[in-house]
């Protein structure tokens, strides 16, 4: 079997010789930047569980809650946990936990929740 041909490391400006890719040193960081806190529940989001809360909570309510709150009529396309669920099961499957959200008003949602966590962190 042939062996590929050395290259340089993709890394701009490093020169040291690789079979593909980066060397040791120049490897990204995974793009996952959770805690380990999350990362240890982010499992939930994949069982047959939530796509049913999830599916069950659109057709349910369709729009955007925040949206219609300034009078806009948006479809929603993510499913938000009002108040975070940290791994607790019973919550994270609580239908009354659930707000339909579009896109942007979850990721603005997210974005304030995550701000006030790290500032919540620093005050300890």
């Amino acid at each position: 079997m042939a062996m590929k041909p050395l290259r340089p490391c993709l890394h701009p400006g490093c020169g040291v010789l690789v079979s593909g890719g980066y060397c040791a040193a120049h490897q990204p960081q995974p793009k996952d930047r959770r805690s380990a806190e999350a990362q240890a529940w982010r499992w939930m989001y994949g069982t047959d569980v939530w796509k049913r809360l999830r599916e069950d909570q659109l057709l349910r309510e369709p729009f955007c809650r925040e949206c219609a709150r300034r009078g806009v009529r948006r479809y929603a396309t993510d499913v938000d946990h009002i108040r975070d669920h940290k791994g607790d099961w019973a919550l994270f499957t609580d239908p009354g936990n659930l707000e339909s959200l579009c896109h942007s008003c979850h990721s603005r949602k997210t974005a304030r929740d995550l701000w006030q966590n790290r500032r919540e962190k620093r005050r300890r």
